[in-house]
Parts: structure tokens; sequence; C-alpha cells
């Protein structure tokens, strides 16, 4: 039996638990799953599937002595149980078996039966109060999934979910799933739950950052962890035990469940006996790892021997009178124990610095000279070693500063950024631009690393935030975020994502304030669009290295794809969405309004000439693409989001580009805009021959060519893998010019360097061109004088247009290969 420690005094009231971000709730108070599983155990001659009840009454007892607080059971356990989880302060997450084994969806009375025995089950449970989850389903093997198909199993489960809520819709709902079928898409689980069995740290540490991007802004729980303690030894399965836990928590995870309690377990129809993961052996005597659990379980969600290091929290405002006091009241209730709060008051004319007086912060008021300006105030200000920020509309998670502490303990990243969540009861519109398009979103290279993190939920090393210089002050209100991260990664720093560090941040709650704030990030576009043109494609979209995540991201059309391995063999089976390519992304892209609004004006003038009228055929399409995009956004993350808020969500999704591209517009984005470039030569086919006396390699040369454009503002990008071209010179959206480099040895570290500079016309210049070339040959033909004019006028602007560009990026090239170190010869 296990050795009597008493239980702890009072233990804790049971109340019903909810989901909120990333973790689970009880009350006022974060609760955090410190869990084991319970059974399968042989049934009795009455068919109960677990102990006698004064053996499971020392059992739970025996758990929550050792600090345990939840039970997971596979069966679905009598009232009685469920009382004595009760008296133990222990709450069940209650398994619904069913046939998931078999080819369940083949016989549509099996499902119906499924779904009914399903409801009975939860019926029976009758809302307990010790009920912390019900589980409709456990690892459906991925072979029956790969039968049925993806699709089908993901509805059958919202089916049961649909099922389970409407007989006990206060209770959380999850479903098991495991790595061999990571790639189900269940957004409409309360919380996300896994089954992981890795033995190695580090991989563990990786796929649970990969398993947090599959949860998004749900908590993560992991329903099953352990080692088989008969094939490695008792004190391997302590040590691995300890370590997989802390892992677990120091992940961001809201809880975990060790598999199992007790060695004893039943499955089958057979007593299992070559398997040992118990915590207690099948007598109930413990095993180390009871002891190596309960010491984890009492340092949650980091051990106290961490040392950490002092952080300057920096609260920039201006005019936030109505919101900053619910940031200051949550900074207050940080569980940190080296911190200070700094309110950097940029100018505002109402009651804020007032308000902000009221607290414990150090309040630094200044002029109104910008959000960028007033971050590097309190930068200057800072204390810490890290520097975090927060808006004056959010307010952090209890343990914010310690999830970014910890990662900037573990690694060398130079930032450290985490998700920034809606909260609840903001209202319908709030809600509603929560899933819109335009929001504060992480980019993500990797599950771990990011190219952007955004400022409202954003910490750096102060080191480095100096050595880069600090923000921007050029960025007044937005985009300040951005350029920092770029000029950290340019520096040769990395970013780091916490999906455990994150902050609730107000979303807009008025249309007109939307509108507003997504003219604003468009005149932050055209900023950094100057300051960092190759960042941005000739139509001004910004290519990220890495992917969008959050809500609201419009999805393209491509098609996801699972990755099975061989017939399906795979032990890690993931869902793969393709990068869209250039035509598929050109419908997300503002500018797209800007072709509406061309074929528009052209079939406005079908008075001119009848046959106009067939442009109603593209415009038609034009527009029925994006639309199509917001459908199928809609279907795939509009999840929580009320079927009556969807027409205004959708339409937010298509008025939103229309205002980024009023602020681009505004500010000089333009898709005619031209960067750095002056002068003009024949676009020709040309090759140039240089001369050196000093050897260098290719990659060299190339990079001294692209210095020398980049000294002139032109945009040169790198050819791809398999492009046969070296740097592409941008002349504008039409046209431009690509190289390629040959070297010839000549001894004694001689060189000859043979440059060939070729034209390069985009597709839509030669498609506009060609179409409106023969329209306007049609039109003469039909003795349309005036409307072959305008459309052959069209097409003529648009071939010259192009061979601006190309002239112009010419010209810049010259230029740039006369200053890279070579004699012309």
């Amino acid at each position: 039996m296990v050795s009597r420690v008493d239980a702890p005094k009072g233990a804790p009231a049971i109340g019903r638990l909810r989901a909120e971000g990333k973790f689970l709730v009880a009350g006022d108070h974060k609760f955090y799953v410190k869990g084991v599983t319970y059974g399968t155990f042989r049934p009795d001659e009455n068919g109960c599937q677990f102990p006698a009840p004064e053996s499971v009454n020392r059992d739970f007892h025996a758990m929550a002595a050792h600090g345990i607080n939840a039970v997971r059971t596979y069966t679905v356990p009598p009232s009685w149980l469920l009382d004595t989880a009760q008296q133990h302060g222990l709450y069940v997450m209650v398994g619904l078996p069913w046939e998931q084994h078999i080819a369940f969806l083949d016989t549509p009375s099996q499902a119906s039966g499924i779904e009914s025995r399903v409801r009975a089950a939860v019926h029976e449970c009758a809302s307990h109060p010790a009920v912390l989850a019900y589980v409709i389903g456990n690892e459906i093997p991925a072979s029956i999934v790969r039968w049925h198909g993806a699709r089908r199993i993901e509805k059958f489960l919202r089916r049961l979910y649909t099922a389970v809520k409407s007989e006990a819709p206060d209770t959380l709902v999850t479903y098991v799933n495991f790595p061999t079928t990571e790639y189900l898409r269940l957004p409409f689980l309360d919380f996300c739950c896994f089954n992981v069995y890795l033995e190695r740290r580090e991989k563990l540490e990786a796929y649970l950052a990969q398993l947090q991007n599959v949860a998004g802004d749900r908590p993560l729980v992991m329903a099953e962890v352990g080692l088989d303690s008969l094939r490695n030894g008792e004190i391997g399965q302590a040590e691995a035990l300890d370590w997989q836990v802390r892992t677990a928590f120091e992940a961001g995870c809201a809880g975990i469940f060790v598999f199992a309690w007790t060695d004893e377990w039943y499955r089958g129809g057979y007593e299992i006996e070559d398997w040992d993961f118990g915590l207690t052996r099948r007598n109930r005597q413990p095993k180390p790892a009871l002891t190596s659990v309960r010491s984890a379980y009492a340092e949650v969600p980091f051990t106290a021997e961490v040392a950490w290091p002092r952080i300057s929290v920096v609260v920039c405002t201006f005019n936030g009178s109505r919101t900053i006091a619910g940031t200051l009241g949550g900074l207050g209730k940080l569980d940190y124990p080296d911190y200070e709060v700094i309110v950097v008051d940029d100018g505002s004319t109402d009651r804020t610095a007032e308000i902000a007086a009221a607290y414990p912060v150090r309040l630094v008021r200044t002029r109104n000279q910008g959000l960028s300006a007033a971050r590097n105030e309190g930068m200057r200000a800072a204390t810490g070693s890290i520097v975090a920020y927060i808006d004056d509309d959010a307010w952090p998670d209890p343990h914010w500063l310690q999830y970014l502490a910890w990662t900037f303990l573990t690694t060398t990243y130079a930032g450290v950024g985490g998700p920034n969540i809606p909260p609840p009861g903001d209202g319908p519109i709030a809600e509603c631009v929560a899933h819109a398009p335009g929001g504060p979103v992480h980019v993500l290279i990797s599950a771990q690393e990011a190219e952007h993190i955004p400022g409202c939920n954003c910490a750096f090393r102060k080191e480095c935030l100096e050595t880069v210089g600090g923000f921007d002050p050029v960025f007044r209100s937005a985009g300040d975020d951005v350029d920092l991260c770029w000029r950290l990664i340019e520096h040769g720093w990395k970013i780091g994502f916490q999906p455990a560090a994150m902050v609730w941040h107000h979303r807009r709650n008025s249309l007109r304030a939307y509108w507003k704030q997504q003219k604003g990030y468009g005149k932050a576009e055209a900023l950094l669009e100057r300051k960092w043109p190759s960042k941005y494609n000739a139509a001004g979209h910004a290519t990220w290295m890495g992917r969008l995540y959050g809500k609201g991201v419009t999805q393209a059309l491509s098609r996801w794809r699972i990755y099975q391995g061989t017939w399906g063999s795979a032990p890690f089976q993931r869902l793969y969405e393709p990068v869209p390519g250039t035509l598929a992304s050109l419908p997300l892209m503002p500018e797209w309004y800007l072709v509406i609004l061309a074929l528009l004006v052209l079939v406005c003038h079908q008075g001119l000439w009848p046959e106009l009228r067939f442009a109603a055929i593209p415009l038609a399409i034009a527009i029925l693409v994006p639309m199509l995009y917001v459908v199928k956004t809609a279907v795939h993350a509009f999840d929580g989001l009320g079927r009556r808020y969807w027409p205004l969500a959708m339409a937010l999704h298509v008025f939103q580009p229309a205002a980024r591209l009023w602020g681009r517009i505004d500010y000089g984005l333009t898709p005619w805009r031209s960067r750095g470039l002056h002068g003009w030569t024949h676009p020709l086919p040309q090759v140039f021959r240089l001369w050196s006396e000093k050897w260098h390699f290719s990659e060299e040369w190339l990079g001294a060519l692209e210095q020398a454009l980049a000294a002139q503002s032109a945009v040169a990008t790198r050819g791809g893998e398999f492009d046969r071209w070296d740097l592409q010179i941008r002349g504008g959206l039409l046209g431009g010019v690509r190289t390629r480099l040959a070297v010839e040895e000549h001894g004694a570290g001689r060189q000859l360097l043979r440059w060939r500079a070729w034209p390069v016309f985009s597709p839509v210049a030669l498609g506009i061109t060609l179409m409106f070339g023969a329209l306007a040959g049609e039109a003469a033909l039909r003795h349309a004088w005036t409307t072959s004019t305008l459309l052959g006028w069209f097409a003529s602007v648009t071939a010259a247009w192009a061979l601006q560009g190309c002239g112009r990026a010419k010209a810049a090239y010259r230029r740039a290969i006369g200053k890279i170190g070579a004699s012309r010869i």
C-alpha cells in the first residue's frame, strides 16, 4: 500500500472549470491540471469497471496527499466514484468509450447508436461538479481515420461534441488525439488533449511547441505521458517522469495526466502484466516515480530554484484613460518576484496620468512624440535586463513574466513574444473584429522561432534593444514592432515565441475605430516599405519568411495536405498548407480592388462598344474569388462566433483590404511606385565583361553587386535554388532585369567576369497588353474607333510602363556594375 501521508486539510472546493485563453480556470483562479490516469480495471461480477469503493477511497486519498488534483478515467464512472473524488478535492476527466477501433461510419445506424450512448453516459453523470471534462474519443486509429477520411471523422466528432453540450452545456468537452492523427482539425473543442510518449527531452520540447500551434488560443493538456518501469527500471521511470512533467508545464501546457496511477491494468479481456507504467505497483506500493511526480507537481509551472532576472514592464499610453486601469490592475497581480512597471504618458490630454499615479508605477510624462519614441523612453528608464512591453488596452496572465523570463533564461533569443487573445464579453462588434483580418498576429518561422511578434505583447533583452538603437521614431502609431524585429534578425539574432506568455487584448469596439485602425496600418506599411523595400513585392505586399498565426487571417483556396507516410505508416502525421503562389495570393492583397475597379470601368463604358459588356465575366470572377476565400475562412475559423454575427465578420474581411489600400496609397505605397530608380537605358539583353586582378568567390561578386544596388535604393531579389538567374532588379510592378554571372579563371588570381542582363516582363504586363491590344483590334474591325483608340492607348501605356521599368532597372544595374571593384573591358 502507499505509505501513509495525510491529505491536505480542507480539500479545495470543487467548482466547474472553464477554459480561458491558454489555461483552465476555477472561479477566479488558474487551475493547473496535475493528474493521473486511473484504469481500466477488470470488471466485477456486477460489471463495474472500477475497484471497490473502499479501494477507490484509499487511492484517491493517496492521490490528494501527493499533490494530484485530477483523475482521468477511460470508462464512465459511477456516481459514488465522482462523490469520492469530490470529497478528496479531485476532478475527474470522464472518458466516453465507444467502438472507435472499427469502421464505425460505414453503417449510419452504428453512428447514431454511438451518439445515443454518449448522450446517455453524460446524462448518467448528471453534470456532477467533480467532472472536469468529457472525452468524446481517444486515439481513433490512423487507419480508421484514413479509411473514412479526415473530414468525415471531424464532422462526426463535432456531432458528438454537440450531443454532449446539449446534455451538459456548462461542462468542458475534449477529444484525446495522438501524433499519428495530429492533422485532425477540431477547433470546436474547449481545449486540446494529446497522448505523447517521447523519451528525449529536446524532442518533447520541440513537439510541445508544435502542439501549441495546433491548439492555437486554447489550453493544451497532455492526456498521457509516462514510461514503462519494467523495461526502463523504476529509477529510470522516476527520472523521466520528473523532466516530462516539468517540460510540459514549462512549455505552457495547462495540465498533464501521468499514465498511470497503478500497474494494475486490464484491457481486451486480459490482465496486462508485461507493462508497468504505474506510479504504484499492483499492490499499491509506491515506486520512486510517485515521489518524482509529487515533487514536480509541487513546483508548477516552474521550480522555486529559478534565479529570475529583473524585468521592466513598459506601458506606453496616449489618452488611454478608458482602459489603462485594467492594464495596471492586471500588472499588479503578476506572480513574479522582481519587476517594475513604467508608464510612459505620451502627452495625453485626458485623465491617463491621474489614473496611472494611483498605482505603484513609475510615471514618465513626455510631450506627444509617437509610440516608438515613448517605447524608447521606457527603455531608457528601465532598470531590468529585460524590457517587456504591453499596450494600455491589454492585461497579462498572472504568469506572463515567468514564461517570458524562462524562455530568455533557456535560450539566446534577443526577443520573445506571446499570443494576444481578445477577452470575452467585449460585445459583438469587438468579437467580429477579433475574427477579421488586420489584427496583431505573430509570424512564425518554426514552432518556436518568430519573424515578428506584436508590440502589444513582447519583451527584449535591453542590451539588444540598445545595440540596434531601440524603436525607430518614424513609426508613430504602428509598424514599430515589425521594423524592430527585422532589425534584430538582420543583426544576426533570433526571436522566440512562448505560447503561454499570453495577454488579454481588447479589439476595436466600433466599425469606425476598426476602419481608422486599418487605414493607420496601411500608412505604417507604406513607411515600412520605404525602409525595407526588399521585404515587399512589386505590388506592395510584405513577403514574410514565416507564416501568420492567429484569428482573422483570411485563408486562400489552396488545399491542405496531410503527410501520412508510405501506406499511412508515419508516426507523426501532420497537416500542411502550401504557401499560396503569386496568383493565389493576389485576391488577398488590397491591390486586388484596383483590378476590380479597372474591370468595373470597362463594364460602365459598354455604351461606347457593346462588346465591353463581356468584361462583366472577369469582373464577376474578380469579385467572386475573394468571396470564396472569405467563405472558406468562415467555415474553418469562425468557431466560437455566433452564426448571426458571421455576416458582419465576413463583411469585415471584404472591407478591411479597402481600408488598408486607402492608407497605403495615401502615403505612397502604390503599385506604380518607383523606388530608387532614375535614368533610363535600353532594356535589350546585354553582356558586360569585367576584369579583376584580385580573386573573389562568385558569391562575393554577387554580394558586392547587391550592396551597390542597395546603395542607390534599388530593390534586388535573389534567385531560388532552381533558378538559372542570380539577381532580379525590380523596375516596378510590370518589368525588371535579371542577371546571371559566369566567372573565368585566368591564373594568378585573375578573373574575367561575364555578367548577362536581360529584361523580364511580368505576366500581368504581358496579359494586359495582349488583351487590350486584341480588344482594340477587334473594336477597330467593327469601326468602333473611339473605343479602339481608348483600348489601344491603354495597351500602349501598359507596354510603355513595362519597358520603362525594365529600362530603369537596367540603368541601375549598369551603375552598380561599375562600382563592384572590377574594370570594364
